[in-house]
């Protein structure tokens, strides 16, 4: 009993510490795009973890979680509508897991739902309609997520295939970031992203926030990795958190200076990106790499970063935070690494580790088109050029994020 309080403790500041980072998220976008947009960014962050729970609440746990019979083919179950903790003796089950309570599970994992439409959220900043923004978080985050999540977490085919992605490179991360390479695709870029075809910088309106932001990110990450061990067994969790730290590190140093040896200019935007590049990278396999595996990761997943940034641009898509390249190249790249690097390391496990990201690509890649595809030709999905011009914040919410204050003459 001592146990299992202790574990489940630990559990429940996990899950306080991945909330936080949707105020990590929220910095971070609403500081590298303009001030015009701000409120914008942030109601579409306070919709998607507000509607992201009770929907994971209503239908999400359960299709993730579904039970799977002996003999299904593991894609698609459910348990039913709502939740129902298991009773013994009226009663909660305290046997229901060695590391947590049912009620712990499910918060936890909630936070987890809503992190892949707030991914797509920075991607199509600037430029997309909330209503139908609103939807598309409602479908993926309600029915596309958690089904995707089952594959693996839940105990469906890729699990049973050796599929292996420890915290989320493939199944949070990089389920977002199919969805935000779609979105952006289907949206076009903003006004004045390319010019003769050439990509202009649009910079952010803050960066110290943006900095602020990925800073409570990092910190965030020891919840989201280090919950991610289901408990608080002491050597894992403290390896957890040693190998995440050590790929943030490592890929901000190594963005930073690839990007500087490149571009001649010490750009603190990739810096940043190159943490979280690195956190990302690390998520797939933490809890199985030493520390020198940690920084190879994580240095690669940086370097990464500053490649994939500028493909992006010569692909001519805009991606006003970097989202594509942090959250899905870097979660294709930390994903695959498990097959590389660390205790897992064998051909047989890379090929698991393709198959794993080859159906997630089919799954968010075919869902975020046809949503979103409905979405443009039915309502449209962005905003006309005067809104855009004048900033979404006064067209679409009727409010400025920072108001003109003028003193009283007298």
């Amino acid at each position: 009993m001592e146990l299992l309080t202790t574990n489940n403790v630990w559990m429940m500041i996990c899950t306080a510490l991945v909330f936080f980072m949707h105020l990590g998220f929220a910095f971070l976008e609403i500081g590298l795009t303009r001030q015009k947009n701000t409120i914008n960014i942030l109601f579409k962050n306070i919709f998607i973890i507000t509607v992201g729970l009770l929907l994971y609440c209503l239908v999400g746990f359960n299709l993730m979680y579904p039970g799977f019979a002996e003999g299904s083919s593991g894609v698609l179950g459910f348990a039913g509508f709502g939740l129902d903790a298991p009773i013994v003796n009226g009663a909660l089950d305290l046997a229901y897991n060695e590391g947590y309570t049912y009620w712990t599970d499910f918060l936890f994992q909630g936070m987890f739902a809503a992190t892949a439409a707030t991914i797509v959220s920075g991607a199509v900043a600037e430029r997309m309609k909330i209503g139908p923004f609103m939807i598309f978080t409602i479908i993926y985050v309600g029915l596309i997520y958690p089904i995707a999540g089952s594959w693996k977490w839940g105990g469906g085919f890729l699990d049973k295939l050796g599929f292996y992605d420890f915290a989320g490179s493939t199944l949070v991360h990089s389920v977002g970031g199919w969805a935000a390479l779609v979105a952006v695709w289907l949206l076009g870029a903003r006004i004045g992203k390319f010019k003769n075809g050439k990509p202009q910088a649009i910079t952010g309106h803050n960066i110290p926030l943006a900095t602020a932001g990925v800073l409570i990110l990092w910190l965030g990450w020891f919840g989201f990795n280090g919950g991610s061990v289901l408990s608080a067994e002491p050597g894992a969790t403290s390896l957890v958190l040693v190998t995440t730290c050590l790929a943030a590190a490592a890929g901000g140093v190594i963005a930073f200076v690839v990007s500087t040896l490149l571009y001649k200019n010490f750009d603190l935007t990739m810096f940043l990106n190159g943490i979280l590049g690195g956190l990302v990278g690390i998520t797939a396999g933490a809890d199985q790499m030493s520390p020198t595996d940690a920084i190879i990761i994580g240095a690669i997943a940086g370097a990464i970063i500053v490649f994939a940034v500028s493909l992006i641009d010569r692909l001519k898509l805009d991606d006003p935070v970097g989202a594509i390249a942090v959250h899905l190249v870097c979660g294709i790249w930390g994903t695959l690494a498990v097959g590389l690097f660390g205790a897992l390391a064998g051909w047989d496990q890379f090929l698991s580790q393709l198959t794993g990201v080859g159906a997630y690509a089919a799954i968010c890649i075919v869902s975020t088109f046809i949503i979103l595809y409905i979405l443009k030709v039915t309502m449209g999905i962005r905003v006309s050029e005067k809104e855009e011009v004048e900033g979404l914040d006064n067209h679409e919410h009727g409010m400025h994020a920072y108001p003109d204050f003028r003193l009283n003459e007298h």
